[in-house]
């Protein structure tokens, strides 16, 4: 599975940005998906997780209520649809995929990375 995120970029604080990730491959049917993001100095922590077949999320408390976490079956394409955005945010987020019902930091199928920067 081949990972391609894109969508980051900089935004002032309050405003909304959409990152997407497109995988290539495989169809992503019996996988999950998500994002994790990882700040200057920080360590790499989880943002949201949907599992493909049946379309259940998870959230990070930081990102309930602020952001949204979808897929495009068609397009096998997940997106993180993230408003309110705050300067905490600024991050490098990636995208991750794993065959199974859970993601975490050992999955084995990761984008590039894109930069979303939040200004104050």
């Amino acid at each position: 599975v081949q990972l391609q995120a894109c969508g980051g970029g900089v935004v002032q604080a309050g405003g909304s940005l959409r990152l997407s990730c497109a995988a290539s491959g495989r169809t992503l049917s019996s996988y999950t998906a998500g994002w994790f993001r990882q700040a200057p100095g920080k360590e790499r922590e989880f943002v949201a997780s949907i599992r493909w077949s049946g379309g259940i999320t998870s959230y990070a408390d930081f990102a309930k209520g602020r952001f949204t976490i979808s897929r495009d079956n068609a397009k096998n394409t997940v997106y993180l649809q993230m408003n309110s955005l705050k300067p905490d945010d600024t991050a490098v987020y990636y995208c991750v995929a794993k065959f199974g019902v859970v993601v975490s930091t050992s999955s084995p199928y990761w984008g590039q990375g894109t930069l979303v920067t939040v200004s104050s």
